[in-house]
């Protein structure tokens, strides 16, 4: 039985305690419904009064939802604010000053501690900093910073300002991180000497010196800000590149905050599609900063006294949604955490949820699967009684996993919220709440409040629930995706396909929802993109990435499952020279591996390189992929091959490359 099978006929659920029902904000199913009701009798009277109620305005917006020009829709469109202000300056002016905002943990165990009025001082004075290098409303900064506390600092001074950011996660490789400044046009980079991983100490400023060696001479860059982390050896180029110590120096940590129409850019993350370019996913401020708020009161039903823990890196979406701008927004204190939970053993998480009283636990399936490999046995011997609420985030999580975390991180008492969301969407789509939804391991469950999630057939036609199709939400919602950066085309290709009529939102995952409950239940992607570990990476990335190699004539790249990371990169292989086997296999594999390492980053390395004398193609030269797959998975190949140019090929490409 697979996966997805299981869930649709799991027996296992697991309703909310009355304790968690009388705690939670959202208290009943019927309070859930009365929610939903209302979005569906008066759609923009609903976000209209959530974004009244959980947003500061500095001039109210008198028009909630523009849909002149579908699918480009506009959110609040004539309110203005500032995210800094809602997240920073609201707290301070509401008496949260002296309250703790971020616990910050490095890699080595050392713990540092920054209130609400310290945390706006230093984002005060960091963006009177980039303002005194000319960095202004609109102007887009790279930001390539380790997890840390100058990461949050960044992010929140460039929305101080106007600014647009765009995060770049530490583990992308230089080529990776010159797409993304020649795309977004980018004024500035932020950076540090170092970041330290494990024990380990790897180098960030090496890789932007590369970069702009790549950009060349008409770099827009005309900054570089370098933050010290381990005092590692860097080179700093005169006239470019400043330490960031000596940026702030003499600067005020006052700044007023420029307030910002709600449709302006917040920033810019970079994900990957089914070509080879990434896409820079380009989200609003008001529309946005609602939904993180909301989702943070709904879905963690975060309250004052709660410690807030999400392990996501600042460089991916949810790292921005639930660390730098959801917590914070709500007044939270959360803990940011700098290294990686097996270092320097297995039981890191643990201990730290011990150590600083975590109440609310948010991580990726894959985290989880890992620790469970690494160490089932190890959460006992640490006290996780002060948690309340557990998450997880990236993938869909498998049902005996979810098992593992309820009862042995949860002690069976811990709500799980399984949420479902995207890069694109700005923050959950279809999640648990805790005093609401009975649990099921393995299913999202039902759409968020408001959110109009249902899943259609290849004409855009809604199905009736048990059948399996393409998961669409029907109607806008605030915090969407607004564009990719400089290509609307591709936007609207991608997410508002004419095939489905051009009105629904396509996610690009396949859905089912259960026949009698209504839960949803994700099968995975639909067109050619991987999910490994939470993070999505293009099929079309990873081939122009091996292609490149010198040894290559050609590649083709399929995802696989993984016990461990959801899915796993396994690359189909014709080498220019001849088919290698034995310790040469070997030693072509790891180069071809390093070598996509280098291109995209670790995380893109494929697991599995098989070696052919060609590809499985038709003879009109279309590879078959569907074939590929099955390879990959160990399965039989049983579908028709009559089409192929060369059907013996399957053979040679079942065995694996060493």
């Amino acid at each position: 039985m697979s996966q997805i099978e299981s869930v649709l006929v799991e027996n296992r659920v697991f309703p909310p305690s009355e304790e968690v029902v009388k705690r939670a904000t959202i208290s009943g199913m019927a309070a859930y419904e009365a929610l939903c009701k209302e979005a569906e009798t008066d759609y923009t009277g609903y976000w209209g009064r959530l974004a009244k109620e959980h947003v500061v305005w500095k001039q109210p917006f008198t028009s909630v939802l523009d849909e002149s020009n579908a699918p480009f829709y506009k959110w609040f469109a004539d309110g203005k604010l500032n995210v800094s202000y809602n997240c920073l300056d609201k707290n301070v002016e509401a008496g949260l000053g002296d309250k703790v905002a971020i616990i910050f943990e490095a890699d080595g165990g050392a713990v540092s501690k920054v209130t609400y009025k310290e945390l706006l001082s230093r984002v005060a004075k960091f963006a009177n900093a980039l303002k005194a290098k000319g960095i202004k409303k609109g102007d887009r900064v790279i930001i390539y910073l380790p997890m840390s506390i100058e990461g949050i600092v960044a992010m929140q001074a460039c929305a101080r300002i106007g600014a647009i950011h765009s995060v770049v996660f530490g583990g992308f490789s230089a080529k990776s991180l010159e797409e993304r400044i020649l795309d977004a046009g980018a004024v500035a980079v932020i950076t540090a000497d170092e970041q330290t991983r494990g024990g380990k100490n790897i180098p960030l400023k090496p890789a932007v010196d590369e970069a702009l060696t790549l950009v060349g001479a008409n770099s827009p860059v005309k900054t570089v800000i370098v933050a010290k982390r381990t005092g590692g050896a860097c080179n700093m180029v005169a006239g470019r590149d400043v330490w960031w110590t000596d940026a702030e120096a003499g600067q005020s940590d006052v700044c007023e905050p420029e307030w910002v129409e709600a449709e302006h850019p917040l920033f810019l993350l970079y994900t990957s599609g089914s070509t080879g370019k990434p896409k820079g996913v380009q989200h609003s401020s008001g529309g946005y900063l609602l939904h993180a708020a909301l989702t943070m009161k709904w879905t963690f039903d975060i309250k004052p006294d709660d410690v807030f823990w999400c392990t996501a890196d600042i460089g991916w979406v949810t790292g921005h949604t639930y660390i730098t701008y959801g917590p914070l927004a709500c007044g939270a204190t959360e803990i940011v955490f700098e290294g990686v939970p097996t270092f320097p053993d297995a039981g890191r998480f643990w201990k730290m949820i011990q150590d600083h009283k975590v109440s609310i636990f948010y991580t990726a399936p894959t985290a989880i699967r890992s620790l469970i490999k690494a160490g089932g046995d190890l959460p006992k011997k640490y006290d996780l009684t002060s948690l309340r609420l557990l998450g997880s985030v990236g993938e869909p999580i498998n049902p005996e996993a979810w098992m593992w975390y309820y009862n042995e991180i949860g002690g069976g008492r811990c709500p799980i919220v399984d949420t479902f969301w995207q890069t694109e969407t700005g923050g959950h789509m279809i999640t648990p709440l805790p005093g609401v939804t009975p649990l099921v391991p393995g299913s999202c469950t039902l759409p968020f409040p408001g959110i109009q999630a249902a899943i259609v057939d290849e004409t855009g036609h809604e199905l009736e629930w048990g059948k399996g199709g393409f998961l669409v939400v029907k109607k806008p919602w605030p915090s969407m995706i607004r564009t990719i950066w400089g290509d609307p085309e591709r936007f609207k290709k991608s997410y508002y396909p004419e095939d489905l009529g051009g009105r629904l939102y396509l996610a690009g995952d396949g859905a089912v929802r259960n026949a009698k409950t209504g839960n949803f239940t994700i099968t995975g992607r639909i067109d050619d993109v991987l999910n490994v570990s939470g993070h999505r990476m293009g099929t079309m990335e990873i081939e122009s990435a091996l292609v490149a190699n010198p040894l290559v004539a050609e590649a083709a790249v399929v995802g696989r499952p993984d016990d461990l990371t959801g899915e796993a990169i396994c690359a189909f292989v014709v080498l220019k020279g001849s088919r290698p086997s034995g310790e040469d296999a070997k030693r072509v594999i790891k180069e071809l591996q390093d070598w996509v390492g280098k291109e995209i980053g670790p995380i893109a390395k494929p697991k599995d390189i098989r070696f052919g004398e060609n590809l499985p193609k038709t003879r009109s030269g279309k590879i078959m992929r569907r074939l590929l797959r099955s390879l990959a998975k160990g399965e039989e190949v049983t579908q028709d091959v009559s089409t192929l140019e060369n059907p013996a090929i399957l053979e040679q490409l079942k065995q694996a490359g060493a």
